[in-house]
């Protein structure tokens, strides 16, 4: 498996990834149930896990629809696991804030003037279920 190049500062066009590694991860911010205001938020600063979940996450607007927080944190370490995500650390260890990596900017800024990624298609959703299955074949 090859690492993809991450974005250079000066230049964003510029950057490269796999198409496959991109795609994948394009799939998984549209099946998530997140905002792109969320994503815009983690590009500046961490977000609490509980900041994003249940009716508070509506009401930051980072949901449109509550979801309990095990379903929150489960879909926000699919986007760990697909690298548009990082759990932020503290002197302490691993905290319950995410941020995001140079790969979540560089998607971010596709659609940073959106309030919404594009819908997932049921193929998207396919693909992006078995994507889960077979990762998880691997943990």
């Amino acid at each position: 498996m090859s690492i993809p190049t991450l974005p250079l500062k000066n230049n964003k066009d510029f950057a490269v990834y796999e198409p496959k590694i991109l795609r994948r991860a394009e799939i998984a911010l549209q099946c998530a149930p997140f905002t792109v205001k969320l994503f815009a938020d983690m590009a500046t600063q961490g977000v609490n896990l509980r900041a994003i979940a249940g009716s508070d996450g509506v009401k930051n607007q980072y949901l449109t629809n509550p979801t309990s927080l095990i379903i929150t944190e489960n879909s926000l370490l699919w986007l760990i696991q697909v690298g548009v995500l990082r759990r932020e650390v503290d002197g302490q260890g691993i905290t319950d804030s995410f941020r995001l990596t140079p790969m979540g900017h560089f998607l971010l800024d596709k659609w940073r003037t959106k309030s919404s990624f594009p819908t997932a298609n049921i193929g998207d959703r396919f693909q992006n279920f078995w994507a889960q299955i077979q990762i998880s074949r691997f943990l």
